[in-house]
């Protein structure tokens, strides 16, 4: 696979996940929306498993990794569905961003990681700043329960940071797409768990928007999202992957106002732009790797 198509489809996916994850919800509970994208995730990732015959390890270290990454997935899932019905889908994007910044904090605190240098630390707060700046807007973002939302988004936000630590710990080797199988397994029962008991009945229909988004979360948010990325990671050196969260809240804000009339005030703005600018401090070490080559080329153009 080409890997620009690969790192191009990633951006694509998750400017678009956020947007679908509300159209999910709109004709369906938000329990049923999650259950059933879940559970189409892990046929598709289990058949591609199966017809690829890809290693599907059960040591020790696996069994920890899916448990983990299972138990993680529902808390932050349900957390993120949960709130998609009350905030706008591009701030859904935007708080997720912060992931980095938040893994840094964690990975730093439990797993006595010595990476907080100074840039590291500035970029935290300006990352803070601008969550604050959101949370002060809060009250002006059409739904009376939209505080409440961003809330659970950022608990959403740290407990998936906190599974990447813990993951990181943990250390396993299994091939990607066994890892989702693993992962989505886990998490299906309990997914199962929380529509039965928010909800337990099949809505009569379900819109036709509502329904592609759920597919689409299903295929192409769960699995072929999730392999791109790894594919990419394998290819790419840090900085240039650290971009595509520079880039995606952007368009995922922009996507939310086109397409579903999201109105993007000038707070809303500020605080977008202060949680990127910090992520872009915190990885400025990385960043700074893509800019010297490029600088590098250009000085020797002028010499020449």
């Amino acid at each position: 696979m080409s890997i620009p198509v690969a790192y191009l489809g990633i951006i694509l996916i998750w400017s678009t996940t956020p947007l679908a994850i509300q159209w999910s919800t709109q004709g369906a509970s938000f329990a049923l929306a999650v259950f059933v994208r879940m559970l189409i995730g892990a046929v598709v990732a289990a058949l591609i498993v199966i017809v690829w015959r890809i290693p599907f390890p059960l040591h020790d270290r696996a069994r920890r990794a899916y448990l983990v990454g299972g138990l993680g997935l529902f808390a932050a899932m349900a957390l993120t569905y949960w709130a998609a019905r009350y905030v706008h889908s591009g701030l859904i994007s935007v708080l997720f961003g912060l992931s980095p910044l938040a893994a840094g904090l964690l990975a730093a605190l439990f797993l006595g990681e010595r990476s907080l240098t100074r840039l590291k630390l500035l970029g935290m707060l300006l990352g803070a700043c601008g969550l604050a700046t959101i949370f002060i807007h809060g009250d002006s973002l059409a739904h009376e329960n939209a505080l409440a939302g961003l809330l659970a988004l950022v608990m959403a936000v740290f407990i998936y940071s906190g599974c990447l630590v813990w993951l990181k710990q943990i250390g396993d080797d299994s091939p990607p797409l066994a890892t989702t199988v693993g992962t989505l397994t886990v998490s299906l029962p309990f997914f199962g768990l929380i529509w039965w008991f928010a909800d337990g009945e099949l809505p009569a229909m379900i819109p036709s928007r509502a329904g592609a988004a759920i597919v689409y979360l299903g295929v192409f948010g769960s699995v072929i999202g999730f392999a791109l990325y790894y594919y990419v990671i394998k290819h790419l050196e840090t900085a240039k992957v650290a971009l595509i969260t520079l880039i995606t809240p952007v368009i995922a804000l922009l996507l939310g106002h086109w397409l579903n009339g999201e109105s993007i005030g000038l707070r809303l703005w500020l605080g977008t732009g202060l949680i990127l600018l910090g992520l872009s401090v915190h990885q400025w070490e990385s960043l700074a790797g893509l800019i010297r080559p490029w600088r590098q080329g250009r000085s020797a153009e002028m010499g020449g």
